[in-house]
């Protein structure tokens, strides 16, 4: 379903962006030819390029040609790769506009290049260049030095940038700028490094010519075909299902092997309102979610370095354990919020997450499944890994009576969430089996008992047994789409009764356009904080694409084709899914790309085709 455009310029939709990245950070590109989010040298970096969330003070990096017909833009990926083509029309020609970030072993994780090259393809394009780097979201204005012809150096703070460029450009105070004629063939190319400012000057020695940038996109290009090798997948979605996995590739920091939820910040749940986090950081849920997709599809090594760096970061403990990280393993990303206009007005602007201090007792199953999921792919826990396999169950085990934020990361009240107990039972349960399979010690008949208290709750507490479904938490008659992962934890059968009664209900009672999209679950309002606006948000496609996977796996084929194509036709023109969706505006909302939506997407592709099978 076609995005349609609202009235929130000059901010465009987010569906007109683009996603590129290098396993380190990421950039988003508009239909427009304009990089407005770019954060160098890491995800969770302030931005150089911000336009995203103050198109006054931002910053951004345009590259168009003069007399752009938007309406006559055109993009795709080259292959299975995150190079980003972009075809423009002008008042004289056509432009093709090549984005990437550079993938090259070379470049440490200190610096990292984004890299643009237009060539013209038709005409005699005029091309209009405006690079405007503005640190530290927005707050720093860069002291700008001509370092030769086509050099410059861009410096604030801690940040700094090599620029490059095949022309000259011309100095303002804060910003660069160039107007350049092209003709059929030729090529300008603009680079922009990122390092320490003390390292400024060596990488300004080190500054690649024309050849050499050149061979840096086909680097980039080779790096992504390699990767994409391994994916295995031959269902009737495989193109979607391909790109899904680079997206989650694209997402991963490359040396720690955390995976963010999204590349962005502040993008907002309802436009207008206050529901804006920042997502640039890794969860322990989304990711082990994802470590299970990728794995599914082949990519099994980058599904286990999560694992082992959850490990590291938490110190061997499930006590020390976080319910997020920052990409390095960082554990104090406190909330404050920014100075920005924010994106079409939606204030607050916010780095940093306070969901990070919370209890949410479901990270623990979480962990203890991808374990489970990597020993019955051959992989047996050694003896560290068991040892701090045990400390989760026995976290589990001691906690699990206790009400938390859960899954939705409620910044009111906690309740007695029953999608947490559930996740608590299958820490004790995957434990259980470990412990049997691999001949490990553990205190199994603490571990027993506690298991059956746990389904005990839940089904007395946690069970409405007038309308036989589960419920959101202890007491309530809400519903909530995350009952949809009972049967992925172990806790229920796909085709249990109770759970084909809850399916059902959540279906009807969460879903827009005909239960194929759905919230994710029926109380919003109760845990919004300071402008919040009520709670408002769009539909979460994550619930939707869960929902498919449930209707699949209980044998009700067409029903899941349904939903998970409707939720698929809300991804844009790239296939890139947003965190939410809003029907009656027909618009991505939420932080965008978002790897809960893709990996939550191949999971239903997966089940769609393994269910077609039988």
């Amino acid at each position: 379903m076609a995005e349609r455009r609202g009235s929130t310029d000059p901010y465009p939709p987010i569906a007109d962006y683009a996603l590129i990245g290098d396993c380190h950070t990421a950039a988003l590109v508009s239909r427009s030819g304009s990089v407005d989010w770019c954060c160098m040298p890491r995800f969770d970096r302030g931005s150089c390029f911000g336009r995203l969330l103050d198109w006054e003070r931002g910053g951004h990096c345009t590259i168009a040609p003069a007399g752009l017909d938007p309406d006559r833009t055109t993009r795709t990926y080259l292959g299975d790769s995150l190079v980003l083509a972009t075809t423009l029309h002008g008042d004289d020609g056509e432009l093709l506009l090549l984005d990437c970030l550079v993938c090259d072993p070379a470049l440490d994780e200190r610096h990292r290049r984004l890299l643009r090259i237009a060539e013209c393809r038709r005409g005699r394009v005029t091309v209009d260049v405006h690079v405007a780097p503005r640190f530290d979201y927005g707050d720093v204005r860069p002291w700008l030095r001509r370092e030769g012809r086509h050099v410059t150096s861009a410096i604030g703070g801690d940040d700094a940038l090599a620029v490059v460029c095949d022309a000259e450009l011309e100095h303002g105070e804060h910003d660069l700028r160039a107007e350049v004629v092209l003709a059929p063939g030729e090529r300008l190319r603009l680079a922009l490094t990122s390092c320490p400012p003390e390292r400024l000057d060596e990488q300004l020695a080190a500054a690649a010519d024309a050849a050499q940038l050149d061979a840096a996109l086909e680097r980039t290009l080779a790096f992504w075909a390699e990767w994409a090798q391994r994916i295995r997948f031959d269902g009737p979605d495989a193109a979607a299902v391909r790109r899904s996995a680079l997206t989650l590739k694209a997402l991963t920091y490359a040396p720690t092997g955390a995976i963010v939820a999204a590349p962005t910040t502040s993008l907002p749940e309802w436009i207008g309102a206050g529901r804006n986090w920042d997502y640039r950081y890794s969860w322990v849920r989304d990711s082990a979610f994802c470590s299970r997709s990728l794995a599914e599809v082949g990519a099994d090594e980058d599904a286990d370095r999560f694992r082992a760096f959850i490990e590291r970061s938490a110190a061997g403990h499930a006590q020390d354990l976080k319910v997020l990280y920052g990409v390095g393993g960082e554990r104090r990303l406190a909330e404050q919020q920014l100075d920005l206009a924010g994106y079409a007005g939606s204030r607050p602007a916010r780095v940093g997450n306070g969901a990070t201090g919370q209890l949410q007792l479901d990270t623990l199953g979480e962990l203890v499944n991808l374990s489970w999921r990597w020993h019955r792919r051959g992989h047996a826990p050694d003896d560290d890994h068991w040892r701090f396999l045990v400390s989760l169950v026995d976290e589990a085990a001691a906690r699990w009576r206790e009400p938390d934020a859960g899954i939705w990361e409620r910044r009111g009240r906690p309740l007695h969430n029953v999608h947490s107990k559930a996740l608590c039972w299958a820490a004790l349960d995957r434990g259980l089996r470990l412990a049997e399979e691999c001949m490990r010690q553990a205190p199994v008949r603490r571990w027993r008992s506690e298991r059956v208290r746990v389904r005990a709750a839940i089904e007395r507490d946690g069970y409405d047994r007038r309308r036989g479904v589960f419920v959101q938490a202890y007491g309530a008659d809400a519903l909530d789409a995350a009952l949809l992962l009972l049967p992925m934890a172990g806790f229920l059968a796909w085709d249990d009764a109770r759970m084909v009664r809850t399916t059902d209900a959540i279906r009807e009672r969460l879903g827009q356009e005909d239960g194929a999209l759905l919230r994710r679950y029926d109380t919003a309002g109760d845990d919004a904080g300071e402008g919040d606006d009520g709670g408002r948000e769009g539909c979460f496609l994550a619930c939707s694409f869960w929902l498919a996977e449930c209707l699949a796996r209980q044998g009700r084929h067409a029903d899941a084709r349904e939903v998970f194509d409707r939720a698929s036709a809300t991804a844009n023109d790239l296939g890139l899914f947003a965190e939410e969706w809003d029907p009656a505006a027909g618009r991505q909302l939420g932080n965008f790309p978002q790897a809960l939506t893709h990996l939550a997407h191949v999971a239903a592709a997966i089940a769609l085709a393994q269910t077609a099978e039988g």
